[in-house]
């Protein structure tokens, strides 16, 4: 069974590996958002400060979480590059909409990332 998670600014469809008391262990099956770009702190800032590039989290990595943060799967399950793809995708089309210095630079991480992606996973990332 799969569920809704939101790591950072990503969200992920997981499955429960394991539960000890008040922990659960989740793994990675699914890309539902891709992280934003940037700094974090100072949204859409692209001057004085660290641009982060973030990747999404990888398929099957484990993250511990707490049963609260855990939500209703309400999407299209879909094999992990699929869903990666596919979220990479509609970031970039609400990216490319802005025009901004922001949008600009994060779509240049995002087109890093892509390569990086492609190596990882042997497919190629349009």
């Amino acid at each position: 069974m799969l569920y809704r998670f939101a790591h950072k600014t990503g969200v992920y469809g997981v499955s429960i590996v394991e539960e000890q008391n008040n922990q659960i262990l989740v793994q990675i099956e699914q890309v539902i958002k891709h992280p934003k770009q940037g700094d974090l702190h100072n949204p859409k800032a692209t001057e004085n400060v660290f641009f982060h590039e973030r990747k999404a989290l990888s398929q099957f990595e484990k993250r511990y979480t707490s049963q609260s943060q855990l939500k209703a799967f309400n999407e299209d399950p879909l094999p992990y590059v699929e869903s990666l793809q596919l979220a990479i995708t509609k970031l970039e089309e609400r990216l490319q909409e802005k025009q901004d210095e922001h949008a600009r630079r994060s779509l240049e991480n995002l087109q890093n990332l892509k390569e990086d992606y492609a190596i990882q996973y042997k497919e190629k990332f349009n």
